[in-house]
């Protein structure tokens, strides 16, 4: 069960860059549960993932002898869920039905940002990559998955509080 949890089902198996397929694959479940009027999985989820992470991670490490294979992607899950909370939130409570296409930034940015945090690691992330063991390899997507919202929240900001008056 550990190596199903880790591998996000398989999902890590997906070649090349099973990282960004995981984040991919995460973001398009994301928008859906939001489309079908479950906004709330979506922190609901990054709580499950990252408790299921924490907990299947180690197992699977240990299973298999790896420090950080490419293959264990739940902590993608993790951290672009996490990404994703800082704008779904704020549009359902602003009671923004279409995330899919009427709001299609609150999914782009969080999945670029998180995917740009995540590969190039940065400060936390880093430091957190660096610590080679379970916990560093949830950390710093987790790391990167706030670092991906808080950047979505100023972006937004920026957006709307300047450019979108500006534009008239």
């Amino acid at each position: 069960m550990s190596a199903a949890i880790a591998t996000f089902f398989g999902v890590g198996h997906l070649r090349p860059a099973s990282g960004t397929w995981a984040s991919a694959i995460t973001v398009a479940l994301g928008v859906g549960a939001y489309q079908a009027g479950f906004a709330l999985a979506v922190p609901l989820g990054f709580v499950l993932a990252t408790v299921l992470g924490f907990w299947a991670v180690p197992r699977y490490l240990r299973a298999t002898g790896g420090e950080d294979p490419s293959e264990v992607v739940i902590d993608e899950v993790a951290g672009q869920l996490l990404a994703l909370t800082f704008t779904v939130i704020p549009l359902w409570q602003h009671g923004i039905a279409d995330l899919a296409l009427g709001a299609w930034p609150g999914w782009l940015v969080p999945f670029v940002l998180f995917r740009l945090f995540d590969i190039w690691k940065p400060w936390l992330v880093g430091r957190a990559d660096r610590r080679h063991d379970a916990a560093g390899v949830m950390l710093d997507d987790l790391w990167a998955g706030l670092f991906a919202g808080l950047g979505s929240v100023a972006l937004a900001g920026v957006y709307h509080g300047i450019v979108q008056p500006w534009l008239g």
